[in-house]
């Protein structure tokens, strides 16, 4: 087993993703943003537009050097971008899914319908209680959130085939919230169809390092992304795991990236399960998802990122059809095959993803995500978007070198 007891990375997939051949890429055609996150990783730049010009010329690049199946628009918040239907329709337009990330705050549903019309494939909400909202949700934990997060599901599914996604930054005072939002999610597989946790990182006082940027070391005060209160900015995606299985034991990670410097961590660790709204019937397992990134590959040329809310809804077809290639799914169908009304009932697939950013070693070195789909553009070249303020900043990535003991 893996030295953290909880999974052994060779009994994973791992998720065939690379630098130029990837599922997702990040465009941000603007920094604005009309909340203020803790834990956000970017400024937040009133006049911040890209010229649509500018975003075209990144999708290019993207195109150039990048096989990818999605583009995700993020930024700042880029339903404030003002050529945001221009955008999606045409990134729709070189055939590839425009997926929005957004704190949802500036859509209403006549947006989402113009949207829907210019070509948008999905949607990933990020909601949090960490992100000050205010108004009626000021103070409100992360299970009372599901209401909001109800909200936009429901916004979409009447709007219909648009794919749904919640992300959520995960902090040590709100990690034992996970399982129930695992719950919820599980309540709603039928318009939820992707939940993600991302771990908190941030530069914190008690970091035992140096930073230095080209060879000049540089106080970490100056560092966008720094508190100056110790915080924990240690949680594993394993750690994530270990809470829900203390409400859904059988809870069963499938497929996984490694991080660049540490090969038997979970740095993208992804958790496919089929059920109907209220009740799991199971896991799909390692197999399934290779064979599904291998058919996809093979027949559109691109990895899968984000499948169709049509496709999520076709859980009886994949239990009957694939069972013989994936043991664990063959556990599901057996389960599912427990009760024949069952295959009267339409099934769903919804994905569980753990996101476990930056990790330091001892000696200071950074592990970052090997094959990272979050990357964007940067003076024309492909860069990590969580950490492009340190080139906006430097004109580099920070190297973070251990400090001298007397």
């Amino acid at each position: 087993m893996h030295t953290n007891g909880i999974l052994n990375h060779r009994e994973l997939y791992r998720l065939p993703w690379t630098l130029p051949d990837n599922a997702i890429s990040w465009l941000e055609p603007t920094a604005m943003c009309n909340l203020a996150c803790d834990g956000c990783y970017r400024a937040n730049e009133k006049n911040s537009h890209k010229t649509f010009e500018e975003v075209k010329r990144e999708l290019d690049i993207f195109q150039q050097k990048r096989n990818s199946d999605c583009i995700s628009i993020a930024g700042g918040d880029p339903l404030l971008y003002p050529n945001i239907i221009e955008t999606v329709a045409d990134i729709k337009k070189r055939g590839l899914k425009p997926i929005i990330n957004t704190n949802g705050k500036a859509l209403t549903k006549e947006f989402l319908h113009e949207l829907k019309k210019a070509g948008v494939y999905g949607f990933t909400f990020h909601i949090d209680s960490k992100q000050g909202r205010g108004g009626e949700w000021k103070n409100k934990n992360e299970l009372e959130l599901n209401e909001l997060r109800y909200y936009y599901a429901r916004m979409l599914a009447d709007e219909g085939d648009i794919a749904c996604s919640f992300n959520s930054t995960v902090y040590d005072d709100t990690l034992q919230y996970v399982p129930g939002m695992v719950e919820w999610a599980q309540n709603n597989i039928d318009i939820v169809h992707t939940m993600v946790f991302i771990a908190f990182r941030y530069v914190v006082p008690d970091m035992p390092f140096d930073w230095y940027a080209n060879g000049k070391k540089i106080d970490w005060h100056n560092i966008m992304y720094h508190s100056d209160e110790k915080r924990r900015v240690d949680i594993l995606s394993t750690d994530i795991v270990r809470v829900i299985r203390e409400k859904f034991p059988d809870f069963s990670p499938a497929a996984y990236l490694n991080g660049t410097e540490k090969v038997d961590s979970f740095k993208w660790l992804l958790t496919e399960r089929i059920g109907v709204p209220g009740k799991i019937y199971g896991y799909l397992g390692p197999k399934f998802l290779e064979l599904v990134m291998a058919w996809h590959h093979f027949f559109k040329g691109t990895y899968l990122s984000y499948a169709s809310p049509k496709t999520a809804g076709m859980g009886r077809l994949t239990l009957l059809l694939l069972w013989p290639f994936d043991k664990d799914l063959r556990n599901t169908t057996k389960r599912f095959l427990k009760n024949p009304f069952r295959l009267f009932k339409k099934t769903y697939m919804q994905s569980i993803m753990m996101i476990q950013p930056v990790d330091f070693m001892t000696d200071g070195r950074q592990s970052m995500c090997d094959g990272c789909p979050d990357i964007t553009i940067w003076n024309g070249d492909l860069v990590w978007s969580c950490r492009l303020e340190e080139q906006k900043q430097f004109g580099t990535f920070l190297r973070s070198v251990k400090k001298e003991t007397v």
